[in-house]
């Protein structure tokens, strides 16, 4: 299955703020406040999420050590939430509460009451900017407490206080809730529902600032990284773009801006498979950077240079470039760094592409090592990434045993949080196919319906991901003589794939054929007997008819009607179209047979 996309935004990029005129005091706090009180990073990208542990918002011990006390909690009657004062001293007193680094259950407790305060102060059919600032600064609190469902309705309520048609500080202060419950939906792994809110603060950005502001470039870059991870590629594309013609007209040349706009269209025309012009943008990425002095990030794009030549089976220069980039990570970070890890990874990789079996196991061990003893400040993600993409190499070398192995290992590394739900799926997904492969098909259902759940849960109802762990599970399940089973399974991902892929695709016709070996199994012939007409119909017109393929489907529908008794119905092809249907043959899909029933993977 394909694996997850993943983007780490350029650590000299802008970060997004709430954006709001100067002159707004509250709203400039309120920017403040919510970094305190949520101090991860606002990009959607990756989708390997920090934890999110009370631990990371409390300020370390060197930090608080000397702290003032915090204020007791004051007994405040309900009746005296009326006074329009009360509001601001009991937000102060839940930013002096998160910024002492006490309870944030307190902080939450003083920020729900001020936002009762404004709701009650402000004057009927009147929008109170105040409490739309405290039901963020709620919304805040509830994420750095792990509780994003909570923080969801809060956010969606805060959204409707502000009234754009107000000026530019309802507008912003609209934007601003958008943004932050769009962060929300993506720290819970729902990528649609945080494109969407997204999408609505870009819209409301525009408006206020006009299209062609900077910091509308930097929601546009960070729109396309959301559909970036949602593998909607066409439209982080043209997001991309938007961001780059602003930067141009307002940015020097060679600006960093430019720099992290460009890694990101490389990343997104890789995707897509233009190579060439992936390879363009790193080189002027890499020209920017150099001409900043950033030489750390140089090398990592050096790295990125190093994957579209081995993309382009160009391997020397692809080792070229990862050996520039390893000696930097060596002299700048250290020989144990995970950095290093990753271009050990990616020098396995292509020494297994090019058929050197021994060294691309050498430096799998090496970044092994790495991850066995990591250097403080490795995360949990990042051991649990390396994992999984060295357990990617055994398996290709055919050593599944040990790939599952390490995939486990990378499973308990992952605390089961919806932040890490998208992750965790991937991961099960990659382990049901091991487990398939050693014939443990009862294990490989269950890694493959755990997935499945995860998936579901965290909005991916539609995504061609979920078509194809459906149609892996089916699989598992055919093996297991659960063929009623894997026929809903199957009839799911075909309805899945054709929507997201069409009709044609070849993943969307491996489940027809899946489908229909299963429709034979279960006796309805009839009903085997039409998808294998049309799959042969569309392999014809896609492949040609020497192609070995439609060879296999001819020979699977000529038993099937000889057993019904009747010829196929089919429409004669001209010697002009058949020739035309050969010179544009697809690429040969890879797939493995399952004889028994003519299964496809």
């Amino acid at each position: 299955m394909p694996g997850l996309v993943s983007l780490k935004t350029p650590p000299e990029a802008t970060p997004l703020r709430v954006l709001v005129p100067d002159g707004d005091h509250q709203f400039q706090s309120h920017e403040v406040e919510l970094e305190n009180l949520n101090p991860k990073t606002r990009s959607p990208i990756p989708k390997r999420t920090p934890s999110p542990s009370t631990s990371r918002a409390t300020p370390s011990p060197g930090r608080s050590s000397g702290k003032k006390k915090t204020p007791e909690k004051p007994k405040i009657d309900e009746s005296s939430l009326d006074n329009s004062d009360l509001g601001p001293f009991l937000l102060k007193l839940a930013r002096d509460t998160i910024a002492s680094g006490d309870s944030p259950n307190k902080a939450l407790d003083f920020a729900v009451r001020a936002s009762k305060s404004f709701e009650r102060c402000a004057g009927e059919g009147e929008s109170s900017l105040e409490l739309a600032m405290s039901l963020h600064v709620v919304a805040a609190i509830y994420c750095s407490l792990g509780r994003f469902n909570d923080a969801i309705p809060v956010l969606e309520r805060a959204i409707g206080v502000p009234d754009v048609a107000r000026g530019p500080d309802h507008a912003l202060a609209a934007f601003s809730g958008y943004m932050q419950l769009g962060d929300t939906h993506s720290m819970l792994g729902q990528l649609d529902g945080s494109i969407t809110c997204y999408s609505a603060g870009l819209k409301i950005q525009v408006e206020a600032l006009g299209e062609t502001d900077p910091r509308v470039a930097e929601t546009c870059r960070y729109l396309a990284e959301a559909h970036v991870q949602a593998m909607q590629f066409d439209e982080a594309e043209s997001l991309c773009k938007k961001t780059l013609e602003i930067h141009h007209e307002h940015s020097a040349p060679a600006s960093l801006e430019e720099a992290a706009d460009r890694r990101l269209m490389a990343l997104i025309c890789e995707a897509k498979g233009d190579y060439e012009s992936a390879l363009e943008h790193l080189v002027l990425a890499s020209m920017a950077m150099i001409a900043n002095g950033q030489d750390n990030v140089v090398a990592s794009i050096d790295v990125s240079i190093g994957d579209v030549y081995l993309s382009l089976s160009r391997f020397d220069e692809a080792v070229f470039s990862y050996q520039k980039a390893l000696t930097v990570f060596k002299s700048t970070k250290g020989d144990n760094h995970p950095s290093v890890a990753s271009v050990f990874i990616r020098l396995a990789d292509l020494y297994y592409k090019t058929g050197k079996f021994r060294e691309s196991k050498s430096y799998c061990e090496s970044a092994l090592r790495i991850y066995t003893k990591p250097v403080p400040g490795t995360t949990a993600e990042e051991i649990s990434s390396g994992l999984t993409e060295i357990s990617a190499i055994y398996e290709a070398v055919n050593e599944p045993d040990e790939a599952l192995k390490l995939l486990q290992k990378a499973m308990k590394l992952l605390e089961d949080t919806p932040g890490q739900r998208s992750t965790i799926a991937g991961i099960e997904a990659q382990m049901g196919v091991m487990f398939y492969m050693v014939r443990r098909y009862g294990e490989a259902r269950h890694s493959f319906e755990s997935a499945i759940a995860k998936l579901r849960a965290s909005g991916e109802r539609k995504s061609a991901v979920l078509g194809i762990v459906l149609n892996q599970m089916g699989l598992a399940c055919v093996q297991l003589y659960k063929i009623d089973e894997a026929a809903e399974l199957f009839q799911e991902a075909r309805r899945i794939l054709e929507q997201e892929c069409g009709p044609y695709h070849p993943d969307t016709l491996g489940v027809y054929s899946n489908l229909a070996a299963t429709y034979d199994a279960m006796g309805r012939v009839e009903d085997a007997i039409e998808i294998l007409e049309y799959i042969l119909k569309a392999r014809e017109e896609k492949l040609g008819t020497a192609n070995p393929d439609v060879d296999d489907e001819k020979k699977r529908l000529a038993e099937l009607l000889k057993e019904a008794g009747r010829a196929r119905n089919r429409k004669a092809k001209s010697l002009e179209n058949l020739l035309d249907s050969n010179s544009q043959r697809m690429k040969k899909e890879v797939t493995k047979r399952w004889p028994s029933l003519g299964f496809r993977t």
